[in-house]
């Protein structure tokens, strides 16, 4: 037990390259991935989320009205590949001129490799979309999981990310974490509404988004901080030599 200790020390500390910052990242990545793997298994076998899945999907149809519709095409429409690639590419845009490579290359891996990766993930389940008789919207890709719902998730889960620490009030820290989540559920909502996705394509692209953004971050802040401790600790190590 006793040379476990200092093992569990440095893991929880919050200095140093391997300590705190890589534990969290590492369970946030563990706990998304695990329930992606469950999602999916779910989806794959046909179990009961998928009968919610249609009850869901037959629910938000039946129930949809032109203004309803109008808002819903709207924000949908407004978080596709284009638009999260134009939000993104301001964010960028703004690292760039504070000069923050590191968070500039967060978000350049982030966004673009999540992209690939859900495009990757729908033709390794190519699960067909919902149908109705009256479709609001008629996509002929892939539904699972969902793209705009992954971006979503990675995008505004940047932010979140690089705002929160920037931020010392515990209420404008809330504010910009309730923010976030309501953006991502709202674009998830919307592509239920329109009948291009499932409850379960929602969760499985929150879920991807989660993890692949956790794996992300905390990759590019072991780097920061393992250069930043080597730096530190350079001009020791030369003086003692000498």
């Amino acid at each position: 037990m006793r040379p476990l200790l200092p093992f569990l020390r440095a893991r929880l500390s919050p200095e140093g390259y391997l300590g705190l910052h890589l534990t969290i990242g590492a369970l946030l990545l563990i706990v998304a991935s695990i329930a992606f793997g469950n999602i999916a298994e779910d989806v794959a076998s046909a179990e009961a989320i998928t009968l919610l899945d249609v009850q869901i999907a037959q629910w938000l149809h039946a129930h949809a009205t032109p203004p309803l519709t109008h808002i819903m095409l709207w924000l949908t429409n407004m978080h596709g590949i284009a638009g999260i690639s134009l939000m993104a590419t301001g964010f960028g845009i703004w690292l760039v001129r504070r000069r923050d490579w590191y968070w500039l290359a967060s978000a350049a891996i982030a966004v673009i490799g999540g992209m690939l990766l859900n495009v990757a993930m729908k033709y390794a389940f190519q699960r067909a979309r919902p149908t109705f008789d009256e479709p609001l919207l008629t996509l002929a890709t892939y539904s699972f999981p969902s793209g705009h719902t992954a971006g979503s998730t990675i995008f505004y889960g940047l932010l979140a990310c690089y705002l929160i620490p920037r931020v010392q009030a515990l209420p404008a820290r809330a504010a910009i974490i309730l923010l976030a989540v309501t953006m991502v559920l709202l674009v998830g909502l919307s592509r239920m509404y329109l009948g291009v996705h499932y409850f379960s394509d929602i969760l499985g692209a929150i879920s991807e988004g989660c993890a692949w953004l956790a794996l992300t971050i905390t990759a590019v802040s072991t780097l920061r901080r393992q250069r930043a401790w080597r730096a530190a600790t350079m001009p020791r190590i030369n003086i003692n030599q000498t």
